[in-house]
């Protein structure tokens, strides 16, 4: 587990999960940074945290899509930290998106390239401090095989672990620690209006618990093992079977 010496840097703040992840975080007294693009919109939440934890929680900005504001962010600090984790994401419509090359673009900077250079930023700085360090990145398991109704967004999520995955290989002799998150259905206001399966949906108070006790456990990639089930079946199935099936 990361040094509670350092704050925990949380990047795509504004998020359900990302939410719940911090309460977890200053439940155990750890120090905060919440990290979006908007930061006034974190206030209300630092001003939560502080007073239910007694723990120092900061608001700044972060542009995912701006690649200089990650290495400027953690610049800034006064002291880095131990922990980023990133829950950056977006997911519109995949009909408009298969319409719009420029949304198509924001897409794939919003859930790959985004946080894969804010997560190698990161990576760069903790592996050099001492002590133990860890960033993580929330994935999601659309990108184990494409979709007909999220495929973009599955593609840019591929792609963002195989930037997880690559990053794992590159600092293993160091003491950081790279983790994947793959969620499955969390019921958050990015999948309101979606018809989720009661039985694979969670929310997002037990996604963050999923996600903090496979850091504390040292795993490599989280993933609920009912979705663990469901996506080794998918990804065995043949082509032939796996496009004429609407899910």
């Amino acid at each position: 587990m990361p040094s509670p010496d350092r704050p925990a840097l949380i990047l795509g703040a504004t998020s359900d999960i990302a939410l719940a992840f911090a309460r977890l975080l200053a439940a155990e007294g750890r120090e905060l940074i919440l990290a979006a693009r908007d930061p006034a919109r974190l206030d209300a939440a630092c001003k939560d945290l502080t007073l239910r934890h007694g723990v120092k929680a900061t608001a700044l900005a972060f542009d995912a899509r701006d690649p200089a504001s990650a290495g400027a962010l953690l610049d800034s600090l006064p002291l880095l930290p131990s922990l980023v984790v990133s829950f950056v994401g977006w997911m519109p419509p995949q009909d408009e998106t298969a319409r719009d090359p420029e949304l198509a673009r924001a897409v794939i900077e919003s859930n790959l390239l985004g946080p894969a250079w804010a997560l190698e930023e990161a990576a760069r700085r903790l592996a050099a401090l001492e002590g133990p360090t860890a960033i993580v990145g929330v994935g999601s398991v659309a990108g184990d095989r494409g979709r007909a109704r999220n495929y973009w967004y599955g593609a840019a999520k591929a792609g963002f672990e195989a930037v997880l995955s690559g990053l794992r290989q590159k600092y293993a002799r160091s003491r950081l620690h790279v983790m994947t998150v793959k969620p499955g259905f969390v019921a958050t206001r990015m999948t309101e209006g979606m018809d989720l399966p009661a039985a694979l949906t969670l929310t997002p108070e037990a996604q963050a618990r999923l996600m903090l006790a496979a850091l504390r456990r040292g795993r490599h990639v989280a993933v609920h093992w009912k979705w663990r089930l469901v996506m080794g079946v998918i990804r065995l199935l043949p082509e032939g079977v796996f496009r004429r099936m609407r899910f």
